[in-house]
């Protein structure tokens, strides 16, 4: 009954937020002339106060949820360790599962978080500390430990399983043969012992994956790009809802993909439940839960690798060196603020399919934007120059992107938008400045290339002058 009375209040909240979401998802002049319009500076504060406005109408949503066991893979990453604080203040009970892999390749690249971040005990202990709940720590390699998942999960008999636990950077995984072959076989290997381990269990476990829009490809498609499913006539007339097409733009895009490939495996094999979250391009650095003590604050990635645009842009501003805009800046693509990267995890969790449904996908994003306009908006309030360079990735130099997201809507998100009077821009800045010490300049520049053809082109370019 439950259930019904969600999909009938999902099917309302749709029917009313369509029309706003059609013109929320587009790109436009209409949204950089709201941006100029915002100067206030932020204040830390912003971000209780989001969460107090926003997380309302998604605890209404949620309520008679019991609080459940999570397993959350890759916990101590950009992502995964807001998320996991975001699940322990909710209520569940989260165990934390990490192989500490993404401080290893800090190493490798010589360049690590702008911010200090502790190690997982500390950051478990600080936790227990400041907000009273219990939280634990597993090392282990879910790519390699097969036999330790498995006895985990049977030991701990979790509702959960989120799968945070890949190597998430596209330039990364482009880098070289040593970069593109760990990709695969980190990521891949680990989606699969994941549910392999979920099969022998014999737990009826709900696998939430956090994916990326990147599946879709970001080539002009004509439509709105739908959640996951399209609707299709197949020869001889008959009707198919199918995955939508793959169309990957980098070996880690393409690991995104083969999961996809597997979750319909097993959810139509063992029945396994499985939520895929087709996520944008995450900004912003702190959570009302990382900003309670120091020893939480979540890791800051500026470099060419691993800092995504929004955040590597902020950097280049808060150091007064000019941005670095990859060719005309024109490709649009998804964001989606850190805050609600949590949330949405909460969501997916609090609503898994039921027994012998398909594999629910949902497109997490919040709006669309273009590289060279979000480059305006961010020297506009640093006061930098833009330098466009050669694009080192291989990819359509303009592009629209108009994406479904209803779904979240529906489900009680009202998410944060970068032209919001919440500061968080400013917040961000905040950090960057704070911690512009710790910056390794050299590393914000691309250092991998998609072809041998965008290497030769850069280098080109970087001897001329970037001109």
């Amino acid at each position: 009954m439950a259930r019904l009375l969600l999909l009938s209040l999902l099917l309302i909240a749709s029917a009313h937020a369509f029309h706003f979401h059609s013109s929320l998802c587009k790109t436009g002049a209409s949204r950089m002339s709201s941006f100029r319009a915002r100067q206030q500076r932020a204040e830390s504060s912003s971000l209780m106060l989001a969460t107090s406005r926003r997380s309302h109408t998604m605890t209404m949503m949620a309520a008679g949820s019991k609080p459940k066991k999570i397993v959350v893979l890759g916990g101590d990453g950009f992502c995964g360790w807001p998320t996991s604080l975001y699940l322990s203040e909710k209520g569940h009970d989260v165990i934390i599962v990490d192989n500490l892999s993404r401080r290893n390749i800090d190493n490798e690249l010589g360049c690590s978080s702008l911010t200090p971040i502790e190690s997982p005990e500390t950051r478990v202990k600080a936790w227990e500390k400041v907000s009273g709940r219990t939280m634990r720590f597993v090392n282990l390699d879910v790519a390699r430990d097969y036999q330790e998942l498995v006895q985990l999960f049977l030991a701990e008999k979790p509702d959960a399983v989120v799968h945070f636990a890949e190597q998430r950077a596209a330039p990364y995984s482009q880098k070289g043969a040593k970069q593109k072959r760990y990709t695969v076989d980190n990521n891949v290997s680990g989606t699969n012992n994941l549910l392999v381990a979920v099969v022998e269990s014999g737990l009826d476990i709900h696998v939430v994956h956090l994916g990326t829009m990147g599946v879709y490809g970001y080539g002009t498609s004509g439509g709105e790009i739908p959640e996951g499913y399209i609707d299709v006539i197949l020869p001889g007339g008959r009707p198919s809802s199918i995955l939508h097409p793959a169309y990957p733009g980098s070996v880690y895009h393409t690991t995104k993909c083969l999961d996809a490939l597997l979750f319909q495996f097993y959810n139509k094999n063992d029945g396994i439940r499985v939520t895929d979250l087709h996520q944008g391009i995450v900004w912003g650095t702190n959570t009302p839960q990382t900003i309670k003590d120091e020893r939480l604050i979540n890791r800051f990635d500026y470099d060419g690798d691993y800092g995504t645009v929004l955040n590597r842009f902020i950097m280049q501003g808060a150091l007064g060196v000019p941005l670095t805009v990859y060719g005309t800046g024109g490709q649009t693509r998804g964001f989606i603020h850190i805050t609600d990267t949590a949330r949405c995890i909460e969501i997916a969790v609090s609503n898994p399919p039921q027994a012998g449904e398909k594999v629910q996908i949902f497109n997490q994003i919040a709006e669309t934007l273009r590289v060279g306009d979000l480059a305006k908006l961010v020297a506009e309030k640093t006061g930098v120059d833009i330098n466009y360079l050669k694009n080192p990735r291989l990819e359509s130099a303009e592009n629209e992107l108009e994406v479904a997201n209803r779904k979240f809507r529906g489900l009680g998100l009202d998410p944060i938008l970068l032209d919001s009077n919440l500061g968080l821009v400013d917040e961000v800045k905040t950090i960057a400045a704070k911690y512009a010490d710790r910056c390794v300049r050299e590393k914000i520049l691309p250092a991998s290339f998609w072809n041998r053809r965008r290497e030769a082109e850069c280098e080109a370019n970087t001897l001329e002058g970037g001109k």
